[in-house]
């Protein structure tokens, strides 16, 4: 080995290249353990963000989703279904185009922390319509939803469908005054068998 006179050292017949035999200089690899390290201390940070997303109590309030008994099939008013986000009660609901959805399985998405937190206990329609996850976007009273156009209800009916082929259905949402149904304990066994 010998030095070259530019910092390089170089054992005979290696010509200076890499493919050679050639060591690398102490200033590239200096660089190259310290971009090794930059991108080991990014994925720690996206593993803690994004790894452990649920928070503190996270595991315990999942662990509690799963062990909740399915919920008898009933109808909802609009301050009954606010009970249900997460936060005051482990079970999530959300309402779409009038009907109430337990999304409790997907509270990485819809608890208190998820992107879509802010529609658990309350009608999504209107928001899922036009894709905005804006406190504004949703009704503290009853949405008849007959201000939106043909293509947000189109855009409802899907989120709809993609809801019941996911989630269990778990009844209707009210409007001021209407009485809710009277569900047996067959019709409620019967459709959760047909959802499974």
């Amino acid at each position: 080995m010998a030095d070259d006179g530019d910092g390089r050292l170089r054992t005979e017949g290696s010509g200076g290249g890499l493919g050679g035999g050639g060591e690398l200089p102490v200033g590239e690899m200096l660089l190259n353990v310290g971009l090794l390290v930059l991108a080991l201390l990014a994925a720690y940070r996206l593993y803690l963000r994004w790894g452990t997303r649920s928070g503190p109590g996270g595991a315990a309030r999942k662990s509690q989703a799963a062990v909740l008994p399915r919920m008898k099939r009933r109808d909802f008013f609009l301050e009954q279904l606010r009970e249900f986000d997460g936060a005051r009660n482990p079970r999530i609901l959300l309402a779409v185009n009038g009907k109430v959805f337990d999304v409790t399985k997907g509270s990485k998405f819809y608890g208190p922390e998820g992107p879509y937190g802010i529609f658990a206990g309350r009608d999504a329609s209107r928001g899922l319509a036009t894709f905005c996850l804006d406190k504004d976007a949703l009704r503290d009273e009853y949405d008849d939803l007959s201000d939106l156009n043909a293509v947000q209800m189109e855009s409802v009916r899907e989120w709809e469908m993609q809801f019941k082929e996911k989630y269990d259905y778990v009844g209707r949402l009210l409007k001021p005054g209407e009485e809710p149904s009277e569900y047996t304990d067959e019709e409620d066994t019967k459709d959760h068998t047909k959802q499974e």
